[in-house]
């Protein structure tokens, strides 16, 4: 039976690992670790913690940067969330080729459904337009 989630695969624009690789790394504190040797330079993993889950980013086409489509990063609290919250959205400010397409403003809606049952989270788009959300 299924007993949790190994990798999810996100696709971003070719020649922009480096690109990758600050916003994974440096802006979300994911820890990179080495790829394939045959596939070094076509692919980054980043390990989520030490929970054996990986994010992994390959080259691939957006078609649709509107997409719903979406991995949910679980954080520990509440105030995690807050920090990684703000830290993003100091990285959509300042802008730059890593720099998220979109975050949602702390202390404002998250820009998902709205709801109760929805306390505690927020999305934001990477640079190549992919959607994230972050939850407690």
């Amino acid at each position: 039976m299924i007993a949790g989630i190994a990798h999810v695969n996100l696709t971003v624009p070719e020649g922009t690992l480096d690109l990758a690789n600050e916003f994974y790394a440096n802006t979300l504190g994911l820890t990179p670790r080495p790829v394939p040797a045959l596939q070094k330079g076509t692919l980054a993993w980043f390990d989520i913690g030490s929970s054996g889950q990986q994010i992994h980013v390959a080259f691939g086409r957006n078609a649709d940067l509107e997409s719903s489509r979406h991995p949910c990063f679980k954080l520990e609290s509440k105030e995690a969330l807050a920090t990684l919250q703000l830290k993003i959205w100091e990285h959509f400010e300042v802008g730059g080729s890593a720099a998220p397409l979109a975050a949602d403003k702390p202390g404002q809606l998250d820009s998902g459904a709205q709801g109760v049952e929805y306390p505690n989270r927020f999305f934001a788009r990477d640079y190549a337009g992919n959607r994230l959300e972050f939850s407690v």
